[in-house]
């Protein structure tokens, strides 16, 4: 959130929350207070679905802290969210100013999954969609084959790459690559922004949750490289193949399967990423905050 709102070039129309890292109330008021923290209160916030389709809701308390915001602290927000659902607000939204929108996904896919049931024209309304999730050659974060975006909803997941969507999607093949170190938070907290002060105080528990890497704490930035695909296309390198999302195996259950060799691909899957350029990025962007 913190990239879009710092690139000039995106405008970020609306915020949809929804049951992930967080219970969709605690991100709603992340989300406010973060809005509120940079000084732009003009953006709505969502309030979306509190559970996955079909299934009990899973967290990241271990992952992201009791919270989902590490050790940063951020203040009650004074803002209110919008009335209206996420998935209305997504649907409304989408066939207001069809093919003019960009949707950058970085939770599950419940909320959208949803409108695409209520209104099957918002398939064909978005310009693009970018999805972070999945692991297509790497294992799962979540179960041995699962990321825990596409593990917490399989089934939104599978509606999502069966509706043809003009998608993109950001697997952990290519989020796992840049590593965002003790380095980059010095950058960020040198520059005195608000922006890099939230950032090194929400990833100092992932920092310390995670196995080292040559010797180095660090984290990765799954969603800020979802959102930089939009600000800089030509970060990542990305193939077509029709991707599935597993949504009946009992030990399989949120797998992504990608056939590259498939003559009906049905989305575009980054697997390489010009790392350091992608952080240095972040970095200068957030720093301006």
């Amino acid at each position: 959130l913190l990239l879009a709102l710092a690139s000039p070039e995106l405008e970020v129309v609306g915020i949809s929350v929804v049951t992930g890292n967080t219970h969709v109330d605690v991100g709603g008021r992340h989300a406010r207070a973060v809005l509120e923290l940079v000084g732009r209160t003009d953006v709505p916030v969502y309030r979306g679905c509190v559970r996955p389709l079909l299934r009990e809701w899973q967290n990241t308390k271990l992952t992201h802290g009791a919270s989902g915001l590490g050790n940063a602290q951020l203040p009650e927000p004074t803002t209110l969210l919008a009335p209206r659902h996420a998935v209305d607000a997504l649907v409304e939204a989408a066939l207001a100013d069809p093919g003019g929108l960009t949707l950058v996904a970085v939770a599950p896919l419940t909320n959208i999954a949803l409108a695409l049931r209520k209104e099957p024209e918002v398939a064909r309304a978005f310009e693009s969609v970018v999805v972070m999730g999945g692991a297509i050659r790497l294992p799962g974060n979540q179960t041995p084959l699962a990321e825990f975006n596409f593990a917490v909803d399989p089934h939104a997941a599978r509606i999502v790459f069966e509706a043809n969507l003009p998608v993109t999607i950001v697997p952990l093949d290519v989020t796992s690559q840049p590593y965002f170190t003790g380095e980059h938070v010095d950058r960020l907290t040198a520059t005195s922004s608000r922006a890099g002060q939230l950032v090194a105080d929400a990833t100092e528990v992932y920092m310390r949750n995670r196995p080292e890497r040559d010797g180095v704490r660090g984290c990765f930035m799954h969603d800020a490289l979802a959102v930089a695909t939009v600000v800089a296309p030509d970060l990542v390198s990305a193939s077509p193949a029709h991707v599935a999302v597993e949504s009946t195996g009992e030990l399989t259950l949120g797998q992504c399967v990608a056939d590259f060799t498939s003559p009906d691909p049905n989305a575009r899957v980054a697997l390489g990423v010009e790392s350091e350029r992608f952080l240095d990025l972040l970095v200068e962007r957030l720093g301006r905050l």
